[in-house]
């Protein structure tokens, strides 16, 4: 790429900022949290819309009576031809009435609402970016298809499977999460995630007549707490977090049943197996206790692949070309892109700069936003990434 071309993408971006605000207006106020799916459909429409007004073939995907999400690729794609895929979601982690509290506004170069930085900003980012396209006369090698679910802030549950489908056949995965601090580095790290349940199932006595009778649910999984919070590592990153236990039925009743829920956090795929072994491998050390010991790590790591390493070089070079100084960061935080890099060369952070994800102080910077609109742009009409392909060891 040319630094011609960038500049020219550049300037033509920073004049959309009026769209930008308008269009990312619409979708914030189109309020759309992740476990409330049935009032989704203001937020598909307007996004489904400004990709149809763009000339995109757009359809609706997933359970009739749960998450919808949105497939959409340019109208008249050739079978087979390469594609590149670009990955959002447009749920939230806010309830309805949120935008009520913390109303969508402007403040010079400041953007704040429920959902501007995670990540309705991105999906705005990418209609600027397609439309920069059109209005610049630019045609990329490699076809735009996109993905947007309705169900990334809890896990993607419904929408996986498709993102798998894709991401499979997929030149690269550009994933618009929002990017990462002040300098807006990109992500090319996240570390996996699982979660865990443990029921353990004892006898029920009474405490002060006959304890001798019972076995202790409440005392085993103190046991296996201990053991969980053994498995952590910080030199590593391995995190094993008991976050919520429950358990008993009343102060003079030898418990006859607990649960334990655990977070894992690993920096590798290898790291996940060895911790997901060790979980389902626990016994119960007290007589008369069963345990059922359920989950897996859901998100498998995204870690620094050489053809993920390729990608994150292709967008260093875009970058000089348009005079950003462009960083990246490990995260321990998950998103689709650990399941696009399963698959493909991925990349991720390429949504807003900002602050407050998942927080009330949520905002975005408009010029550095509108920045990275110019860079999705470049990494669209970038060539097939080389490499992209390679068959990645473990």
């Amino acid at each position: 790429m040319s630094n011609v071309l960038a500049s020219r993408v550049l300037n033509y971006t920073r004049e959309q900022e009026d769209l930008l605000i308008n269009l990312l207006h619409d979708l914030v106020l189109a309020e759309s949290p992740s476990a409330d799916p049935a009032v989704h459909e203001q937020a598909r429409h307007v996004f489904m819309s400004a990709l149809i007004e763009l000339g995109y073939h757009v359809v609706e995907a997933g359970p009739a009576e749960g998450p919808r999400h949105v497939y959409a690729r340019p109208s008249g794609r050739k079978t087979g031809a390469a594609y590149q895929l670009v990955v959002g979601h447009y749920d939230t982690v806010w309830p309805v009435g949120t935008v009520i509290e913390r109303p969508f506004t402007v403040d010079g170069n400041i953007i704040r609402g429920p959902g501007v930085f995670d990540m309705k900003g991105g999906l705005v980012q990418l209609v600027l970016a397609i439309r920069t396209m059109q209005k610049l006369g630019l045609k990329p090698d490699v076809l735009p298809v996109i993905f947007v679910n309705a169900d990334e802030e809890i896990g993607s549950r419904t929408s996986t499977r498709h993102i798998r489908r894709l991401a499979r056949h997929a030149n690269r995965a550009l994933v618009l999460e929002p990017a990462l601090g002040d300098e807006g580095s990109l992500k090319t790290e996240r570390k996996g995630i699982g979660r865990f349940t443990i029921t353990v199932y004892g006898k029920a006595a009474h405490a002060g007549l006959d304890p001798g009778a019972g076995a202790s649910a409440i005392l085993e999984l103190s046991h296996i707490i201990q053991k969980l919070f053994a498995m952590n590592d910080a030199e590593r990153g391995v995190t094993v977090n008991v976050g919520t236990v429950d358990g008993g039925v009343q102060p003079n009743v030898i418990a006859p049943h607990s649960t334990a829920v655990v977070d894992v956090r690993v920096p590798t795929i290898a790291d996940g197996d060895r911790v997901e072994k060790l979980i389902h491998g626990m016994e119960p050390e007290t007589p008369g206790i069963r345990l059922r010991i359920e989950g897996a790590i859901g998100r498998p790591s995204m870690e620094s692949t050489p053809r993920n390493e390729i990608l994150w070089g292709q967008a260093l070079e875009l970058a000089r070309d348009l005079d950003i100084d462009l960083t990246r960061a490990k995260v321990g935080g998950g998103s689709d892109g650990n399941t696009t890099s399963q698959y493909t060369a991925t990349l991720d952070g390429l949504g807003p700069v900002g602050h407050g994800a998942h927080a009330k102080h949520e905002f975005l910077y408009i010029d550095k936003t509108l920045e990275r609109v110019a860079l999705l742009t470049m990494l669209l009409l970038a060539p097939a990434t080389e490499g992209a392909a390679l068959e990645e060891a473990g």
